[in-house]
C-alpha cells in the first residue's frame, strides 16, 4: 500500500464537515488495575463490557486508561466506536463516538497505513449509522486506502440511509466484489423496497459463482416474499438444502414465511416440520401463515401445541390467533382469546389486537359492537380499523355508519390517498357512481394522486407486473389486444357501454378505484 498524502492530513482537513467533539465525561472505573494492565487488558476489559451494552461502564473503562500509564491504540477505538454505532440511537453514543474521532486525531492513530484503514472504516460505519451520510463520504473519499470492509460499509451505509443508487455506484467500484458485498446490495434492494432488483443482483451472484450464506438466503427469501415469487423461491431453497443451510433456524422461518406469502403453506409445513431447531418466531410465522391462508382451525390447534411447548405465547402469537378467528368468524373464540391474553400470559393488548377484534367483529356483522371497541380501546383508531370497518359497512349496506367513519378517518388521515379510494369504493358498492367521479374530481383540485397499485405473475421464473394504464411492458400491445379482445365479448353479451359507466372506467384505469 502506498500513501500520497500524510493520512492525518487528510482526515483532519478543515474542509471535512466533521461536527464539533464534545469532551468525555465519564467518570474513570478501576475494575482494571492501571498499574499493571498493559494495552490488551485494558482493550479486553472495554470490549467485555461494549459486547454486553454497558457502553457507559465502557467509557468510563477508556477515561480510566487514558488516566493510566497505558496509552490506547487504535483496536481499543474501534472496539468503542463499533458499539457507539450499535447504539447509535443513544445521545451518549453519539456524542462518545464524536469525542472518540476528535482524540483519534490529536493522538495521530491514522499514522499507519493499517490504523488508518481500520480506523477509517469503523468511523464510515458509525457516520452512517448516526445518520452524518456526508462525513461518512467525505471519509471514503478522502482516505487513500481502502479495503473490501470498506467498501461494504460504504454499500452498507448507503442502503442504511435509502440511498441506493450511491450504493450502486459503490457496488460497481469495488475491485472484487465478494459474498458480503453481494450480500449488503440484495438486502438493501429488499429493505428498500426493490425486491425485483435484489433477485436480479442475487442472479448475477449466481453468474460469478459465488456461494450464499444464510444471511444471503434470508433476504432473498424476503424479496420471493415481497413479490410472490415461488419459482425462485424454491431454488433458493434448493440453494440452502445443498448449501446445508436448513439448520439455520432463521433460514428456515424466512422460507416458513416466504412459502406462507406464496400462497403454499403445505410447502411451509414441510419446512416447519423439519426444522431440527424451533424458536418462537417458527411457530409464530406457521401460525400465522396458516392463519392468512384460510387454514384457522389448523392454525387454532397449532396455537394450542405451543401453549403446551416450551414456548409462551407472546405479542405476535396471539396476534396470529386472533387473525385466525377474524378470518373463520370465530367471534367467541375471539373474545375468549383476546381476555386470555392479558389475564393468563400478561400480554398488553396493542393496537394489532385491538385491530383484529374490531375486523373480527365487523366480519361478523356486528358493526355497532366493533364502533364500541374503537371509541373505548386506550389508543386512536388507526386507518387499518377503520378500512376494516369501513369494508364491512360496505358489505352489510350501513351507510349511515360508513358515513361517520369516513369522516373520522379523513381526519385521522387527511392526505392519505387510500382514504379518497375507500370513499369511490363505499360510493362504488351502493351504486353511486357520481358520487364517485365528484370525490375523483376532489383529488384532482387537492392534488391529492393515488399510488398505483400492481398485480404481478410469476411465468418461467420472471415475474410480471401489470398497472392500469401502464405502457411499459415488453408485450404491451399483445396485452392491450387481449383487452380489447374481452370489451368486444362483454359487449357482444350485452353489455352497454353508459357515460356513467365511462366515467367509472376511467376512474379503475387511473388506478382510483379498488
Amino acid at each position: 500500500m502506498s500513501c500520497s498524502a500524510p493520512p492525518s492530513l487528510l482526515l483532519s482537513s478543515p474542509h471535512l464537515l466533521l461536527p464539533v467533539a464534545p469532551p468525555l465525561t465519564v467518570s474513570p472505573s478501576r475494575s482494571c488495575d492501571p498499574r499493571s494492565g498493559d494495552v490488551v487488558s485494558w482493550t479486553s476489559s472495554i470490549g467485555r463490557l461494549a459486547r454486553h451494552g454497558h457502553l457507559a461502564a465502557a467509557a468510563a473503562e477508556f477515561s480510566a486508561m487514558l488516566s493510566s500509564s497505558t496509552s490506547p491504540n487504535h483496536v481499543t477505538f474501534i472496539t468503542l466506536l463499533s458499539a457507539c454505532a450499535d447504539f447509535s440511537s443513544s445521545p451518549f453514543s453519539f456524542q462518545l463516538g464524536l469525542s472518540l474521532h476528535s482524540l483519534a486525531l490529536k493522538l495521530s492513530l491514522f499514522s499507519s497505513p493499517r490504523s488508518l484503514l481500520l480506523l477509517t472504516t469503523a468511523l464510515i460505519d458509525f457516520y452512517f449509522k448516526i445518520g452524518f451520510t456526508v462525513v461518512a463520504r467525505q471519509l471514503f473519499d478522502r482516505t487513500p486506502l481502502r479495503n473490501r470492509y470498506t467498501y461494504n460499509a460504504m454499500i452498507a451505509g448507503h442502503m442504511k440511509n435509502a440511498q441506493i443508487n450511491e450504493a450502486l455506484d459503490i457496488f460497481l467500484r469495488i475491485p472484487s466484489r465478494d459474498l458480503v458485498s453481494w450480500t449488503a446490495i440484495i438486502d438493501g434492494c429488499v429493505k428498500n423496497g426493490f425486491p425485483e432488483e435484489a433477485l436480479e443482483h442475487f442472479r448475477k451472484m449466481q453468474v460469478e459463482r459465488i456461494d450464499p450464506d444464510y444471511v444471503t438466503v434470508i433476504a432473498v427469501a424476503a424479496a420471493c416474499s415481497d413479490l410472490g415469487a415461488l419459482g425462485h423461491g424454491m431454488w433458493l431453497h434448493y440453494l440452502a438444502l445443498k448449501r446445508g443451510l436448513l439448520g439455520n433456524v432463521r433460514v428456515g422461518n424466512s422460507l416458513i414465511d416466504m412459502y406462507s406469502k406464496c400462497g403454499r403453506i403445505d410447502f411451509a409445513q414441510q419446512v416447519f416440520d423439519k426444522m431440527p431447531k424451533r424458536t418462537l418466531v417458527s411457530w409464530n410465522s406457521m401460525i400465522m401463515g396458516l392463519a392468512v391462508n384460510g387454514r384457522s382451525a389448523e392454525a387454532l390447534l397449532l396455537f394450542s401445541a405451543m401453549q403446551g411447548s416450551e414456548f409462551k405465547p407472546d405479542s405476535v402469537s396471539f396476534t396470529a390467533a386472533l387473525t385466525s378467528c377474524s378470518h373463520a368468524g370465530l367471534v367467541d373464540d375471539g373474545l375468549y382469546l383476546f381476555q386470555l391474553m392479558q389475564r393468563k400470559y400478561g400480554v398488553t393488548a396493542r393496537a394489532e389486537h385491538y385491530g383484529c377484534l374490531v375486523d373480527l367483529l365487523a366480519r361478523a356483522g356486528l358493526i355497532e359492537k366493533a364502533v364500541s371497541l374503537v371509541e373505548r380501546m386506550p389508543m386512536k383508531p388507526n386507518e387499518v380499523m377503520l378500512g376494516s370497518l369501513m369494508a364491512a359497512c360496505c358489505a352489510h349496506g350501513d351507510v349511515r355508519v360508513a358515513e361517520r367513519l369516513m369522516a373520522l378517518l379523513i381526519q385521522v388521515e387527511p392526505d392519505t390517498d387510500s382514504n379518497y379510494v375507500l370513499l369511490s369504493n363505499i360510493y362504488a358498492a351502493m351504486g353511486r357512481w357520481e358520487g364517485v367521479v365528484k370525490v375523483r374530481s376532489l383529488m384532482k383540485e387537492l392534488g391529492v394522486k393515488k399510488k398505483p397499485g400492481f398485480s404481478a405473475v410469476e411465468i418461467d421464473s420472471i415475474v410480471h407486473q401489470f398497472v392500469a394504464g401502464d405502457h411499459a411492458h415488453a408485450e404491451t400491445e399483445e396485452i392491450y389486444d387481449l383487452l380489447d379482445l374481452l370489451h368486444f365479448d362483454l359487449e357482444f353479451y350485452g353489455y352497454e357501454h353508459t357515460i356513467a359507466a365511462g366515467a367509472i372506467a376511467e376512474a379503475f384505469s387511473e388506478g382510483f378505484i379498488d
